[in-house]
């Protein structure tokens, strides 16, 4: 594997709280990497800055070896950088073949009969098919969220972060989610992942860091990781001399 994202001394703060303090983290091509953390730990924020809504204070990121640090999002899209919101954040008065057309024509520059197959293939793939015509504003918090991972599919990107795409789905919907992004994999896409459904992540990631105070205080193989009792403990809430 190779190099593919590279964060350099990337800081950021919200007056007193600091959610990155020159991080450094590296994502290797192909690589699935899951990100734990407890909540308002700074994971959103974390890719706000890979993907360019929020701007760094310090530090650089490069993708490909590119300094993407002063690009817009639409850029970094455009080289191959996609991502899915924690809350969904669709077209809503679009349909949800709409909402991938955009992604696949505008993310991606295809064209338009290219960015039509496309983006029928990957509503198929993510359980969307038969909801194509539909108001993204109609779809139930479930569909928003297959809605949002589809959209970050149609852009054909080389680096994918999900925001917590497995929380609410029920057992059998998140074994059918880990089954697609097993098959993304498969595919060369690298994967950053956020998520709390811990077995979720567990089976398909081989790397976990986790993110606590703005500093990544735990990295390694995710089984591991998560016997930490140092990790236990800020993670889970659970006493270290327990």
């Amino acid at each position: 594997m190779t190099e593919l994202l590279r964060l350099d001394g990337i800081s950021k703060r919200f007056g007193s709280i600091v959610v990155a303090n020159a991080l450094d983290l590296c994502v290797q091509s192909t690589e699935a990497l899951g990100i734990l953390g407890a909540n308002g730990a700074g994971k959103t924020s974390l890719f706000g800055l890979i993907t360019g809504t929020l701007r760094p204070e310090g530090g650089r990121v490069t993708f490909r070896g590119e300094d993407l640090t002063d690009l817009p999002p639409q850029q970094r899209c455009r080289k191959g950088i996609a991502r899915s919101f924690q809350i969904p954040q669709p077209f809503a008065g679009m349909t949800v073949l709409e909402n991938l057309l955009v992604a696949a024509s505008f993310g991606r520059n295809l064209p338009d009969a290219a960015a039509y197959r496309h983006c029928v293939a990957t509503l198929e793939r993510c359980g969307l098919a038969n909801k194509a015509n539909r108001l993204a504003g109609a779809l139930t918090l479930l569909d928003r969220k297959r809605l949002e991972l589809a959209r970050a599919l149609a852009s054909q990107p080389t680096l994918l972060l999900l925001d917590e795409v497995a929380g609410g789905l029920v057992e059998h919907e998140c074994a059918e989610l880990v089954a697609l992004i097993k098959d993304v994999r498969k595919e060369g896409v690298a994967i950053v992942w956020i998520e709390h459904i811990v077995h979720a992540l567990v089976a398909v990631v081989d790397r976990v860091v986790v993110l606590h105070g703005g500093r990544f205080i735990a990295e390694g193989d995710p089984t591991e990781v998560i016997k930490s009792p140092q990790v236990a403990e800020i993670y889970m809430g659970i006493p270290t001399e327990a």
